[in-house]
């Protein structure tokens, strides 16, 4: 009801805004301005009739969808209509005497509105598809030589009903991951966003990436069920259960706190693996300890943590854990990348949130996630596929 009444009020507010501020300037943008301002507000309250008659599955591909996008248009649409419509008012109390406006005010709004839509536009056309692949030297101290050139691919946070429309581009994806010709491909979790019906047959799809040594995840917190308004212990131990099925099917072994030695040209290397769950700020980890037991003669040590502050507390100068692979924040969406400079509103909640970080002879590499959550777009954070690869120093 609260986002019923919101968007009926900002609509009604937009609508006199423009009528008061367009009327007696020329007809043809008067009728422009009008034209675009139905066409959004038609999509706007389909999205938002759609959802509200909705009566399946609240884990279903399709609504997660639509309420992503309804989100979507509240931030490109809604909050641009609210800010226009603040100015404007602002400026006609204080020429409320005169009936008018303060004309230059209510263009400044309009200013700040239209690059408000643009930017989350382009976000959500183009930033949430600006796949881009990074490639990570990772040095390891005294790693024995037949383990020098061992090439990672790592993937996350892929949160499928991002790409309920766009199955093709996924498996373009997972086409494009093969191309790298990987040792190991290394998922850390977040396939889904609420519950295990967000799959909707994405198994097939994702089976489709191959590596020479075999492919490995973990369980993120949105796995777990966390998120599913309506779901009961119970239910979350099910999901739990259907999630390993569907990540299995989907050509990985799934490490639940847990571990797997392979043998690679004569050398062991122990793949760990956690799961995550919980919420910001209560995460709640897997058990590193238990998850190690049987590694100790192993030649190099990676682990899958989904949360990258469990790095912080459970294993830099705890373990002899060389590498650790997590996932988790996205980089929020948002911010600024370069070559030079980083910084996104994550920092602030996980001091690791992009890129290789180091202590001493560990490491830690941290992915952006391949899809969106909650909102469809990114904004200067682009989605992420991480080669690394490994050498003998």
């Amino acid at each position: 009801m609260e986002l019923f009444l919101f968007l009926l009020i900002t609509e009604v507010l937009t609508l006199i805004v423009l009528h008061q501020h367009f009327h007696n300037t020329s007809r043809p943008a008067y009728y422009i301005v009008f034209l675009s301002h139905i066409l959004l507000s038609v999509w706007l309250w389909m999205l938002f009739v759609r959802i509200s008659i909705y009566n399946g599955d609240f884990d279903a591909p399709q609504n997660i969808w639509l309420r992503m996008n309804l989100t979507g248009m509240v931030c490109a649409v809604v909050v641009p209509r609210f800010i226009l419509s603040l100015f404007h008012f602002t400026g006609k109390l204080f020429k409320l005497k005169k009936n008018s406006h303060i004309r230059s005010l209510t263009n400044t709004g309009l200013i700040i509105s239209s690059i408000f839509f643009i930017t989350i536009a382009s976000g959500t056309l183009f930033g949430r598809f600006n796949f881009k692949t990074e490639e990570v030297i990772v040095k390891i101290k005294g790693l024995n030589k037949n383990l020098d050139g061992l090439k990672i691919v790592q993937i996350s946070d892929i949160h499928l009903p991002g790409f309920y429309h766009h199955q093709k581009l996924l498996k373009k994806l997972m086409n494009d991951i093969n191309s790298y010709k990987p040792d190991l491909i290394i998922n850390t979790g977040d396939f889904i966003d609420y519950g295990w019906k967000e799959f909707d047959g994405s198994d097939t799809i994702l089976s489709i990436v191959k590596s020479r040594y075999g492919n490995f995840a973990v369980l993120g917190n949105h796995d777990i069920g966390t998120y599913h308004p309506s779901f009961t212990e119970a239910d979350i131990v099910v999901n739990i259960s259907k999630m390993n099925q569907l990540i299995t099917a989907s050509g990985y072994r799934v490490l639940n706190d847990e571990n797997v030695i392979l043998d690679i040209h004569g050398e062991k290397i122990a793949l760990i693996g956690v799961i995550t769950r919980g919420r910001h700020p209560g995460m709640i980890h897997g058990d590193v300890t238990k998850a190690m037991v049987g590694t100790d003669s192993a030649d190099l040590k990676i682990l899958l943590a989904h949360d990258p502050n469990q790095w912080e507390a459970d294993v830099k100068g705890k373990t002899d854990i060389d590498l650790t692979l997590s996932g988790h924040t996205h980089g929020m969406q948002m911010g600024i990348l370069t070559k030079k400079f980083k910084w996104s509103p994550s920092q602030y909640f996980y001091p690791h949130w992009s890129g290789l970080y180091t202590s001493g002879n560990q490491y830690q590499y941290v992915n952006r996630g391949l899809g969106v959550l909650a909102i469809p777009f990114r904004i200067w954070m682009p989605p992420e596929i991480t080669i690394i690869t490994i050498r003998s120093e």
